[in-house]
């Protein structure tokens, strides 16, 4: 449960957020989800893949782990990475829409916060505003990073019926070994077909271009080589447990 409330300067006058990353904030997890507008961050550091949703819609999820809440990127100093995905950097903070009434208008995305978030109190952290009621440069990070979110949001959909009108979308059942006796298989998720790709004919391949989704595609494909990098991250972590 949450306790979600629209943010403001008067009754949030004095709140703080304790910043970093660690389990206690959440960020134990093998996945990620993350944004198109993220792909050009995400794609350095992480396998980028697609998971089939219940609602049938695809979502991008970023791989950090090969057991259940492990992330491989995380220890006792905070998160090892040029780039942390928006889900887990924005911390208590989300969108929300407010201000259509009947249609009327367009609704306004304004900041929300979770008071319950064990990143908030109102002793230590990073303030949210200033003395006199602006917003603090952390609060201004923090705007940044949910409308990176929230303008990633409204281009997944049409870039996933982008990609699947391609034919780019195939599943992915990729089997990862660590040494001769230690594998794992990663199901049910999807990826983008290199080889469909390459034989896309001019006028599909300029429409994609056009739209901005072929250098999106191809990020996603280039990501799968950072998973040889988890495969590292993970021998050194068995390596030292094992010393």
């Amino acid at each position: 449960m949450t306790n979600t409330v629209l943010l403001d300067n008067v009754s949030h006058h004095d709140l703080k957020v304790r910043t970093g990353h660690s389990a206690n904030f959440g960020d134990a997890v093998n996945m990620a989800m993350v944004f198109p507008t993220e792909f050009p961050f995400v794609q350095r550091e992480y396998p980028i893949l697609f998971r089939r949703e219940t609602n049938g819609d695809f979502q991008a999820v970023v791989l950090l782990g090969f057991d259940k809440g492990e992330n491989l990127f995380l220890d006792a100093s905070g998160w090892n990475a040029r780039y942390v995905p928006a889900v887990q950097e924005r911390g208590p903070f989300l969108i929300g829409l407010h201000g259509a009434k009947d249609g009327v208008d367009e609704p306004e995305p304004m900041i929300h916060v979770d008071l319950d978030h064990p990143r908030v109190n109102r002793h230590e952290g990073e303030s949210v505003f200033l003395r006199h009621g602006g917003h603090s440069p952390y609060l201004k990070r923090i705007n940044r990073i949910l409308q990176l979110i929230f303008h990633g949001a409204e281009l997944a959909r049409p870039m996933f019926a982008a990609f699947e009108e391609a034919g780019l979308i195939e599943a992915m059942e990729a089997k990862v070994s660590l040494d001769e006796r230690t594998q794992y298989t990663l199901p049910d998720f999807f990826t983008i077909n290199t080889d469909r790709l390459a034989a896309l004919d001019g006028a599909m391949l300029e429409k994609l271009n056009r739209d901005g989704y072929l250098q999106l595609a191809i990020m996603v494909a280039n990501s799968l080589g950072n998973i040889e990098w988890l495969i590292e991250l993970k021998n050194r972590k068995r390596a030292a447990a094992n010393a």
